[in-house]
C-alpha cells in the first residue's frame, strides 16, 4: 500500500479525534495486534501513531488486510453499531484510493477490489428562466404559431393565478406542440431517427399522429434538438401532464403545487429555446 494510506491507518488505529470510533492507548495498540495475530509487536512507549506506522510498514499486503479486516471487525467495537458503521465509512474512505472496499457479511467483515474512479463528476445543469421564443416568427405553420404563443400566455395567466393543474396541462399541452412542429418541419429527420415509434403490424414508422408525447420526447432527443437535460425533465414534466385523467391523479394522489409549477415551467422554456434553434 501507498505510503500516506499506511499512514491514515496508522490514524486510524490509534484513534485521536472525532474522525474516528475508537481512541487506543499504548497497551490498547498492543492488544490489537495481539488480536490480529501478530505478538511479537509490543508497545514501547513512543508516540503512538509514528510506533503503529512503523509495525504497517514491516507488514506484508496480506498481513495488511488482516489489520483492514480487523479495524471493520464487530467485535472489536463491542458491538457498538454506531462505532461499526463510522470505522467502515471510514476505512472506505482511506482504502478506495487502493482500489479496495470494505463491506460487512452479516458480522462477518470482507474486502473487495473494486475500481477507483476520481475522473470529475458532471456538473448538474441548472435550469434557468429564459423568455419565451417569437412563435409567429418561427418557420411552422402560422396556425401552429398563435396556438403556442396562445397556451404559452395562458399557462402564465394559470401560474400567476395559483392555478397549478391547469397550469401543468398547458404546459405539457405546449411541449406536445412545440415538437410537433419540429417533426412536420423536419419529417424525415424524425422518421429516420432509431426512436421513431413503429408500427408492430407493418413495422413502418407511425404517422405523428399516432405518436405519443413519450416517443416525440426520445426522437427529439436522438436527433439533437433536445438535449438530454431537457429530455430527462420533459418526461417527468410528461409524466405530470397525464394527471389531466382524474383517475390517473386519484391512483397516483399527487397533487401539483407552485415548487412543481415553477419546475415544469422552467422544463417548458429550456425545451421552446431548444426547440427554436432549429426552426429559425
Amino acid at each position: 500500500m501507498d505510503g500516506q494510506t499506511l499512514e491514515s491507518l496508522a490514524d486510524m488505529i490509534c484513534g485521536d479525534g472525532q474522525d474516528y470510533p475508537l481512541r487506543r492507548t499504548g497497551s490498547e495498540l498492543t492488544r490489537f495486534f495481539q488480536n490480529v495475530g501478530f505478538s511479537n509487536f509490543v508497545h514501547d512507549g513512543s508516540t503512538r501513531k509514528w510506533w503503529t506506522l512503523r509495525v504497517l510498514q514491516q507488514l506484508s499486503r496480506n498481513n495488511l488486510r488482516a489489520v483492514v479486516l480487523r479495524l471493520a471487525d464487530p467485535r472489536e467495537y463491542r458491538g457498538n453499531r454506531a462505532q461499526i458503521s463510522h470505522a467502515v465509512k471510514k476505512l472506505n474512505e482511506i482504502l478506495t484510493i487502493e482500489g479496495l472496499n470494505v463491506e460487512l457479511d452479516g458480522v462477518k467483515p470482507q474486502i473487495k477490489e473494486i475500481t477507483a474512479d476520481f475522473s470529475p463528476a458532471e456538473e448538474e445543469v441548472e435550469l434557468k428562466a429564459l423568455p419565451p421564443p417569437d412563435f409567429l416568427k418561427l418557420s411552422i405553420e402560422p396556425i401552429l404559431g398563435e396556438i403556442l404563443s396562445d397556451r404559452w400566455n395562458q399557462a402564465q395567466r394559470c401560474l400567476d393565478s395559483a392555478a397549478c393543474l391547469a397550469a401543468i396541462i398547458l404546459m405539457g399541452s405546449m411541449l406536445e406542440g412545440m415538437i410537433l412542429a419540429v417533426l412536420q418541419r423536419f419529417p424525415r429527420e424524425a422518421n429516420t431517427s432509431k426512436a421513431a415509434p413503429l408500427d408492430p403490424q407493418t413495422g413502418k414508422v407511425k404517422y405523428f399522429a399516432e405518436w405519443s408525447l413519450s416517443d416525440m420526447i426520445n426522437v427529439a432527443h436522438d436527433v439533437g434538438w433536445l438535449d438530454l437535460d431537457v429530455k430527462k425533465f420533459s418526461h417527468a414534466l410528461r409524466e405530470f401532464r397525464n394527471l389531466i385523467h382524474p383517475y390517473q391523479q386519484m391512483a397516483l394522489k399527487t397533487f401539483p403545487d407552485k415548487d412543481t409549477c415553477d419546475i415544469s415551467w422552467l422544463v417548458v422554456q429550456a425545451a421552446a429555446n431548444d426547440l427554436a434553434l432549429k426552426l429559425r
